[in-house]
């Protein structure tokens, strides 16, 4: 009997941290491959939507004429796992976003961009996240967006308290809800492959 193939999970690869997320998958035993055109979409069993800037991503995508391929692809369960910039597209609503600034949507949940502060403001912690074996998570923080608001059907996985210059105390900055997996921090970075094989398991469940 033939196995099984493995999953093959495409990481959004018009700006950010793609190749970073690529070989995190890659190392999770999942074909990994990046996604730039819309005919790039067919046969994935889940998508990475990475860190970077939100809003050029968001313009990139309609430039490729990829927005509404891969928004439709999204509301008919593809799962998809966002992280930073990524965790802002898949929101339903964005607090401090430019003007014309749109998101792919999917989780009901408010954000807010640029939460922890810029550049300069970026900070290291561990985190403890639900559903992750092994010890609290090593997250990094760059420019990350929190989240502000929850819908009724949204898992919190993580908080930090952190005494960013805004006074931000216990954010909630990772949660899931249905097949959509997103964190204000950035996972691909730091060697750790966990909050990927959360992922990677969740589109497993699925295909």
């Amino acid at each position: 009997m033939t196995p099984p193939a493995e999953p093959v999970i495409g990481v959004l690869a018009l700006q950010g941290d793609v190749r970073e997320h690529l070989i995190t998958l890659a190392g999770c035993g999942v074909v990994a491959r990046p996604v730039r055109r819309p005919a790039e979409l067919d046969g994935l069993a889940g998508i990475v939507l990475p860190g970077g800037e939100s809003t050029t991503i968001d313009k990139l995508s309609r430039i490729f004429e990829l927005r509404d391929p891969l928004v439709a692809a999204l509301r008919a369960g593809l799962p998809a796992f966002g992280s930073c910039a990524g965790m802002i597209l898949l929101a339903d609503r964005v607090l401090d976003g430019r003007p014309d600034q749109q998101t792919f949507g999917g989780l009901d949940v408010t954000v807010r961009r640029n939460a922890f502060g810029r550049q300069v403001d970026s900070f290291e912690t561990d985190i403890e996240m639900t559903g992750l074996d092994g010890g609290p998570v090593h997250a990094v923080f760059i420019r990350a967006p929190w989240v502000e608001q929850v819908g009724e059907g949204v898992e919190v996985l993580g908080r930090v308290s952190h005494d960013a210059p805004s006074g931000a105390d216990d954010r909630i900055v990772a949660v899931r809800q249905g097949a959509l997996l997103a964190t204000s921090f950035h996972p691909e970075v730091t060697g750790d492959p966990r909050v990927h094989e959360v992922f990677v398991a969740m589109v497993r469940e699925r295909s």
